[in-house]
């Protein structure tokens, strides 16, 4: 793994420079207070979170038009990883600090994912998935984004989730006039799953980042139209539609009242 960057630059030489105060050296007490704090971060461990975050950067995210043109190895292509991965809460500050969200152009998007997890609808360990997506105003973007990055590595999104499913990563996708924030999870069949993550981001926010009820929908990603599964996995979504309607006719004919 490359080496990662240092968190602070400045050192505390001044600190062991001569006190004499005619020295053009000499720091003055609120530098040398300031350089005592530097000195108390350095030596503080980073705290590290539970998971391995990595950064996509999708420069030419598909147009729904063209959406059916396009197969996966080229959306796989215009996806970027950035930087190295991000293993702490320092980490996660540094990058986030420095990625200028209301720079991000039309149409393309930024991704923060676990390790193993790329966002792809069709990635072995998505494929069954699917995702929350709010639709955000460009001017509280960022804000939102922010908190919901910082509830998907602080764990906040996983403890609501069903025992067996997983929070794969949230994503922001620039529109016209709007931030499309989203958040993926592994298993679109654990309806305790969907129902907890939206309750967990409106509990959250706080009200003047709270979005309408028309600004939010959830979508498995075998919805997309332009959803194109290997061969080897559409027979998983297949077993798995026919279990959810049996499921389904199974419960509708138990809560249907009795013949007379």
């Amino acid at each position: 793994m490359a080496a990662r960057p240092s968190l602070f630059t400045r050192g505390l030489s001044s600190l062991s420079q001569s006190t004499d105060a005619n020295s053009p050296n000499v720091s003055s007490p609120a530098e040398q207070r300031d350089d005592a704090k530097r000195n108390l971060f350095k030596t503080m461990r980073p705290l590290p979170t539970q998971h391995y975050w990595n950064v996509y950067f999708d420069r030419q995210a598909k147009d729904a038009k063209d959406s059916k043109k396009e197969d996966e190895a080229n959306y796989q292509a215009s996806l970027e990883q950035l930087g190295t991965q991000i293993e702490s809460v320092q980490d996660f500050w540094r990058y986030n600090n420095n990625t200028p969200v209301d720079q991000i152009k039309m149409r393309e998007s930024i991704y923060l994912f676990k390790s193993g997890f790329r966002p792809i609808w069709e990635d072995r360990r998505n494929v069954l998935g699917g995702s929350w997506t709010f639709r955000v105003p460009k001017s509280s973007g960022p804000d939102f984004w922010t908190r919901i990055q910082l509830m998907a590595i602080g764990e906040k999104l996983q403890e609501v989730l069903e025992e067996g499913d997983q929070i794969c990563g949230v994503g922001l996708s620039v529109r016209f006039n709007s931030h499309l924030i989203s958040i993926w999870h592994r298993d679109a069949s654990k309806q305790k799953s969907i129902d907890n993550i939206l309750q967990a981001v409106l509990e959250d926010l706080p009200p003047e980042l709270t979005p309408k009820p028309d600004n939010y929908f959830y979508k498995k990603h075998s919805d997309h139209p332009g959803f194109n599964p290997p061969p080897e996995l559409k027979a998983v979504l297949d077993s798995q539609k026919r279990a959810q309607e049996a499921a389904a006719a199974k419960s509708a004919a138990a809560s249907a009242p009795p013949a007379e």
